[in-house]
């Protein structure tokens, strides 16, 4: 894994648990809320992998950290899928204890089509039970913008 990163491309410089909190008292006042998504694309023998975690601010935009790694293990689209879930709550499970003590609400956003058309949703079923079954909110395609455009847009 690499470091994590401010959307600018800025690494950060404490611990995301660190920066985290000194975010949360900085934006005390303003309601916020907390959704992680993965997304990856395969190019050729790689996979690169981009996880964001974003906070939105209630009637005032929001902004993300966000990191990524490559790897050349092969996959099936539902292992795929199923990483990105797994990426995704590793971090959600991670900066919890910040979350819960600043009680912000989390969803967890996966890169999945609810839609059966879509290959990806093949994950569909185990995503949302791994997902609902750490306790955490679920949210799919199309309303899983953190994977979906958040995360898709950091991944190289």
């Amino acid at each position: 894994m690499t470091n994590w990163r401010k959307f600018s491309g800025e690494i950060l410089v404490l611990p995301i648990l660190d920066e985290i909190k000194l975010k949360m008292i900085e934006e005390q006042g303003n309601k916020i809320k907390v959704c992680i998504g993965t997304d990856s694309q395969v190019k050729g023998e790689l996979t690169e992998f981009a996880t964001a975690i974003v906070f939105i601010r209630e009637g005032k935009g929001g902004f993300i950290f966000h990191k990524s790694y490559q790897t050349k293990r092969k996959m099936s689209i539902k292992e795929r899928m199923l990483e990105e879930v797994s990426d995704s709550i590793k971090v959600a499970y991670e900066i919890c204890p910040v979350l819960d003590e600043y009680k912000i609400e989390l969803e967890v956003h996966a890169d999945i089509n609810t839609d059966p058309q879509f290959r990806s949703n093949l994950a569909l079923k185990e995503a949302m039970g791994f997902i609902l079954g750490m306790g955490y909110t679920f949210k799919a395609k199309p309303d899983a913008f953190a994977s979906t455009y958040c995360a898709n847009k950091v991944v190289k």
